[in-house]
């Protein structure tokens, strides 16, 4: 995880700059959207990404479609079995 502390003034239009090191880094150009999330007394800038634009990238990357339907509870709950066996294991041969 990336973390930044940057101080910025607000200026007479209520507009604040965004560092160019930040704005290299989270890949924002001129023209972008972004969200403005506000939690408790913070604000969070993050860059829009467009769901349906999202979901076509993601799934270009993969050039075989699926045959057949996946149940994702089933993966998910063989994903926890897994990482708990491996946990276990672990503090087992955890030396004293």
């Amino acid at each position: 995880m990336v973390r930044m502390q940057i101080k910025r003034k607000i200026g007479p239009k209520w507009q604040i700059i965004i560092p160019k090191i930040v704005r290299e880094f989270l890949g924002l150009k001129s023209g972008d959207e972004v969200i403005l999330e506000v939690r408790d007394k913070e604000v969070l800038i993050r860059r829009w990404v467009n769901p349906t634009n999202f979901v076509d990238d993601f799934c270009s990357l993969i050039d075989k479609k699926l045959k057949e339907k996946v149940d994702l509870e089933k993966l998910l709950e063989g994903e926890v079995r897994e990482r708990t066996i491996l946990h276990r294991l672990k503090h087992l041969h955890k030396p004293s």
